[in-house]
């Protein structure tokens, strides 16, 4: 069984936010669209909560899960969500997204736990320009991209944010890093999601002449149709992924998502926080699976595209 909603896009992913909680401080983050409520940490659901919520999904056809945050190395029970999640029956796709700066001395256990794909942000490769956008060293993240691909973890993606003035005449040394570690780079549209409209205008670049250079060096390319048919350019030397902004129309369209926030709550739009289906205060309260799956189904038949109003 699949879920559709009222437009017909079937429902096949889940991320998962484990965390709010970041050990960097990028001021482009998106957090998920999770909007900044002032909640502790003490609100975010236990390893066990997330376990469950994932196979209730699961359970109703949704068999890739992501695990995002904030940063869920963060977490000091990751390792036990990890395992805890890969041991669900019949799960296709495991995946996280991670700033990667923790990466390097949990990679191999994480792999070992179940763990598949890992998305790593990494907006630039210079030092002083990576400490200015995050707080943190670019070389960490290095050494996790390194020994996430050397313990087997297959892909890792490269999620390259590309920001006006800051990093984007570096597009091509990213390509050609990607290449030679055997990553595979996303290029990235800044959302005006959780940042400022100053920020936005000043620092928004679109990606037009970025996929104009890389499909003019492709051999091939192919389109993803249940990842908002985003198109993959398969170069001689590497492979290139462009994500546009998530409120295009073609992104919303073929969108086959669902999130969760880090205080449980069922997410059916990225660009939206009106039509949010509370999951963790039922779940605490000792409501069964049955009834869990419910609110599942009530939060897809909410889903709907942004640009649908």
């Amino acid at each position: 069984m699949v879920l559709e909603d009222s437009f017909g896009r079937p429902l096949l992913n889940l991320r998962i936010a484990v965390t709010k909680r970041c050990n960097l401080r990028c001021p482009y983050c998106h957090g998920e669209g999770e909007q900044e409520n002032g909640k502790t940490p003490s609100g975010e659901m236990t390893a066990e909560e997330i376990v469950r919520t994932a196979k209730i999904a699961a359970d109703l056809g949704i068999l890739r899960v992501k695990l995002t945050g904030g940063e869920p190395l963060m977490r000091r029970d990751i390792l036990e969500i990890v395992g805890g999640i890969s041991a669900i029956r019949g799960l296709k796709d495991f995946s996280m997204t991670t700033n990667g700066s923790l990466l390097a001395p949990q990679a191999e256990e994480l792999r070992a736990k179940g763990l598949q794909r890992l998305n790593v942000s990494l907006p630039t490769l210079e030092d002083e320009v990576y400490a200015k956008l995050t707080g943190g060293r670019v070389s960490d993240v290095m050494d996790g991209i390194r020994e996430a691909i050397k313990v087997g973890f297959s892909p890792v993606k490269l999620n390259t944010l590309v920001l006006k003035g800051v990093n984007d005449l570096n597009v091509p040394d990213m390509i050609e890093y990607a290449g030679k570690t055997g990553a595979i780079l996303q290029l990235i549209e800044l959302e005006p999601v959780n940042v400022s409209a100053d920020y936005f205008s000043l620092f928004h670049e679109s990606l037009d002449k970025y996929e104009a250079m890389v499909a003019g060096e492709a051999a091939s390319f192919e389109a993803r149709k249940f990842m908002q048919n985003r198109r993959v350019y398969n170069l001689p030397h590497a492979r290139v992924e462009i994500v546009r902004p998530l409120e295009n129309t073609e992104f919303c369209m073929h969108c086959t998502r669902l999130r969760v926030t880090s205080d449980g709550m069922l997410k059916p739009c990225f660009m939206r926080n009106d039509d949010l289906v509370d999951l963790l205060t039922p779940m605490r309260a000792g409501t069964d699976d049955q009834q869990l799956s419910d609110l599942f189904v009530l939060a897809n038949s909410r889903r709907r595209p942004h640009n649908q109003g």
